[in-house]
């Protein structure tokens, strides 16, 4: 995967440019919080899509998604594409509530809405997953890609990428807070489609027997039609590794399931993606920047997805059948799984000239920098806004709690770079750390969503809620096999284990309210209205479109 002169040009242009951009935004010395942890509240729609999107595409999705398209095939855009529905949801029905209370935080609305103590201790569970997870996640996926994509995958270079990306995201991120955030999204998320429809456009090229793109996705769905199957069937596709693709997208449950609890409690109720909502210059602005994202996720299995799907046509023998005698061995890695996440890198490394090498690898760069630069924001605003604050320094001043942030950032981010090269050993149980933070997100949906629309749901019945979703949850993955076998949970998912929690949490909040206030509405219930939730034309317009485009996708690739 050789590179040029050319190539380091573009990419060290690319960073200059970034860092340039993002001083020159925060270049006001004396800061407020509003200013720093929501950008003054200034942001425009446009600026907010983009960056929702920048936040949300990192090296999970770029190189992960990539590998899941080769192993199962665009049955995973699932993700993406009810992502695109769900952030509908989110800016028609939660960004109102979250804007009319004037929220720094998404623990702040638990306080507002339940308690101080509960706010307290999810919001030390979010700066514990954001900086021990996510961050530490996030820097070593994007070394990764780097290390294969630059020095050949032998780990040579996989310390100085992690070094590299979290200097880079600190060079700029830590000073200007959210401003510099966002206002450098809008350049990385042009940059990050970009460099990867160059990437997904060579190599349908490359793959059609007459050179011309349409050709090329007409050919690898003549070749692989199961690959462009949305809704599994048990047993329909083995991944290369032997397991069941249906364990992983388990039929309908993409559509009326467990993929609502993982997307609502992401997009809805996640800080590093809604804080750029609360940082809207108005209600409208924030709901058209969410359009504006659902419009650019319809986009991203073209970049992600695709890839992956034309690797695996590219690598299949004579019957159009994968094995590992017709694998490139440098595309296998160390397991000789073909799953092993290369599939990105491989056709980056194979099919993008010298000269446009650079620009892709500047797009990877900027999937992970602004992945990086966003959860660092978020967590110093929840310790600063919610820890920090109440519990320290009341009387911090606004300058005080600025400086607080920047340095919460700073020793996250150290945090994660001493983590990130060890989960290079931890094999397998690294692919089970974000499977086991869906243990605790049903439980936390349940609390969020009961919370906005059923006024007499009560705080000691969202706490026993968050508790006791966490031994529901558990007990589908671990319970042994006769007690599942007795109460029909039989092999069963993890996304339908998550939507059966959710169930069952959101039954026994309701059971608790109910006996605790006999039915009467909680003092802090919210009231919820029909003009609350009344949205422009230009909203309407656009749910529309997306609505019907989602139709269109799923009825083409059933």
């Amino acid at each position: 995967m050789e590179f040029n002169s050319l190539d380091y040009g573009i990419f060290i242009a690319y960073g200059c440019l970034i860092i340039g951009i993002g001083l020159w935004v925060s270049r006001k010395g004396e800061k407020t919080t509003e200013d720093y942890f929501l950008a003054s509240k200034s942001l425009p729609w446009w600026a907010i899509g983009a960056s929702l999107i920048a936040a949300n595409i990192s090296a999970e999705q770029f190189i992960g998604m990539s590998g899941s398209g080769f192993a199962i095939g665009l049955a995973i855009a699932s993700y993406e594409w009810m992502a695109a529905l769900t952030l509908l949801i989110v800016g028609k029905y939660f960004l109102p509530v979250f804007i009319k209370q004037e929220l720094y935080t998404i623990p702040e609305f638990i306080e507002k809405r339940y308690s101080t103590n509960l706010k307290t201790i999810l919001a030390i569970f979010w700066i514990a997953l954001y900086v021990f997870v996510n961050l530490t996640t996030v820097l070593y996926l994007g070394a990764t890609a780097l290390d294969t994509i630059i020095g050949g995958g032998d780990g040579s270079i996989l310390i100085i990428s992690i070094v590299g990306l979290a200097l880079f995201a600190a060079a700029y991120s830590l000073w200007g807070g959210l401003a510099a955030v966002a206002w450098t999204d809008v350049v990385q998320v042009v940059l990050l489609i970009f460099g990867g429809l160059i990437t997904t456009l060579i190599a349908l090229a490359h793959v059609s027997p007459d050179g011309t793109i349409i050709g090329g996705l007409s050919y690898i769905y003549q070749v692989v039609p199961e690959k462009f199957s949305m809704i599994l069937e048990k047993g329909e596709i083995i991944t290369p590794n032997g397991k069941d693709a249906w364990l992983d997208l388990p039929g309908l449950a993409v559509l009326v399931g467990g993929m609502w609890v993982a997307n609502l409690y992401y997009w809805g109720f996640n800080q590093y993606i809604i804080q750029r909502t609360l940082a809207a210059k108005s209600l409208q602005e924030a709901q058209n920047g969410i359009a504006f994202a659902a419009f650019l996720k319809l986009l991203i299995p073209l970049i992600v997805v695709v890839p992956g799907i034309i690797a695996y046509v590219l690598n299949a023998g004579p019957d159009g059948v994968v094995s590992a005698g017709s694998v490139d061995p440098t595309f296998l890695g160390e397991q000789n799984n073909i799953i092993n996440d290369n599939a990105a890198p491989w056709l980056i490394g194979n099919f993008v000239p010298s000269g446009l090498k650079g620009l892709v690898l500047a797009a990877l760069a900027a999937a992970i920098v602004s992945s990086l630069a966003s959860m660092l924001n978020s967590t110093a605003t929840i310790f600063t806004m919610d820890i920090y604050q109440p519990y320290f320094n009341k009387q911090a001043s606004q300058s005080r709690l600025v400086n607080v942030g920047r340095l919460t950032a700073g020793v996250a981010l150290i945090i994660a770079i001493f983590l990130a090269p060890q989960l290079k050993n931890l094999g397998q149980v690294f692919q089970f750390i974000q499977e086991y933070t869906g243990v605790v997100s049903p439980g936390i949906l349940a609390v969020f969503l009961l919370g906005l629309f059923w006024k007499k749901t009560t705080n000691n019945a969202a706490i026993w809620g968050v508790v006791l979703s966490i031994p529901i949850a558990l007990y589908f993955k671990i319970a042994p096999k006769g007690w599942s076998d007795a109460l029909f949970f039989i092999n069963m998912p993890f996304m339908d284990q998550m939507f059966w929690t959710l169930i069952l949490t959101a039954a026994i909040m309701i059971l608790i309210s109910y006996l605790e206030n006999k039915g009467a509405d909680h003092e802090k219930g919210i009231d919820v209205s029909r003009q609350l939730f009344a949205t422009k034309a230009s909203f309407n317009i656009s749910a529309f479109i997306i609505l019907t485009i989602l139709t269109l996708l799923y009825t083409v690739f059933w």
